[in-house]
């Protein structure tokens, strides 16, 4: 949500423009984001979840090597499969980017679907209290239902924005409020957005044809060797304690090198996580106030990209992005 100090600022004409394009997985954001950046001379900066990892190019789907010399793309292969990428890091890297992108006179595109890491841009991070062994160790016990029905008790207004099978916000949630004994809700209500004027849009699709175009992605993940990647990855030292280990496929593809599972099951748990991702992935972009949403469903890239560039303010024309339009 676009704070009230930011649109104040914006009316002024005070703040450079910053287009996101969020949405889904499958919904095409990265072939719009790049249509959207050669009408608008833009660069592109990253927003997705995994995307960062070096040598995960199959599983984020990372665009072309011909797409990133077409247009420049910020925040990808920006740090290593061993290490640790937060929202924090990102906030502070896609400043940065911007910065760049505007100084070089182009427009900055943000594309992806990195639910927390497209909130830490438009509505801020709060200094939290660090990771808690112990008290984590006790939370990983716990099934995540009643881990959400604990957050419930001292959270309402978080267990309602977080979904109920997101585990990782769960416990994060639970954590700042046996630290801080306050709720997460509240100190969230008080982080501030980068300054930025934003013009978020939100792809969306039908949901028989969305659900195909994951089968689909699937499919052709595994074809372009998803199963090689990964043991690459392994082979060079990735194990299930590491952040990148929990992108979907990975798992899955360990499972299926160690003969747990066979292909064809390997390809239903792939879908069946990526479906449950992009239905988690479009409450939440319900949930956030500020976004158009656009329809992609049956149209090209050129086609929907046009739609937003017609909805955005001229290069270097800072203005308030007009809620729910």
């Amino acid at each position: 949500m676009i704070s009230s100090s930011s649109a104040s600022a914006r009316s002024h004409g005070q703040l450079h423009d910053v287009i996101i394009i969020a949405g889904a997985t499958a919904t095409g954001k990265s072939a719009v984001g790049l249509q959207v950046a050669v009408q608008l001379d833009g660069e592109i900066v990253s927003a997705d979840s995994r995307a960062f990892f070096r040598g995960m190019d199959i599983l984020t789907d990372k665009p072309s090597r011909e797409d990133r010399e077409r247009v420049p793309h910020h925040l990808l292969d920006v740090c290593s499969f061993s290490e640790a990428y937060d929202a924090m890091r990102f906030r502070q890297d896609a400043d940065q980017a911007i910065r760049g992108i505007v100084y070089r006179g182009r427009t900055p595109i943000v594309v992806g679907g990195g639910t927390l890491y497209i909130a830490a841009l438009v509505e801020g991070l709060f200094q939290g209290p660090s990771a808690d062994p112990v008290l984590r160790s006790e939370l990983a016990q716990k099934p995540t239902e009643q881990l959400h029905s604990m957050l419930r008790q001292v959270d309402p207004v978080s267990a309602q924005r977080i979904h109920p099978n997101d585990r990782l916000r769960v416990v994060r949630a639970l954590e700042v409020h046996r630290k801080t004994g306050t709720a997460i809700s509240r100190l969230q209500s008080h982080a501030v957005p980068l300054e930025y004027a934003f013009h978020g849009f939100v792809l969306d699709r039908d949901r028989d044809a969305h659900r195909q175009a994951i089968e689909t992605r699937v499919g052709e993940m595994v074809a372009s060797g998803l199963v090689s990647e990964v043991r690459a990855l392994r082979d060079a030292g990735l194990v299930p304690a590491m952040q990148a280990f929990r992108t979907i496929g990975v798992p899955e593809a360990f499972a299926l090198l160690d003969g747990e599972i066979d292909e064809a099951t390997m390809r239903e748990q792939l879908t069946h996580r990526t479906w449950a991702l992009a239905r988690r992935q479009t409450a939440w972009f319900r949930r956030l106030g500020g976004f158009r949403w656009v329809q992609v469903e049956g149209r090209s890239a050129a086609n929907v990209a046009g739609e937003i560039v017609e909805k955005v303010p001229c290069h270097g024309s800072p203005s308030e992005m007009e809620e729910g339009r």
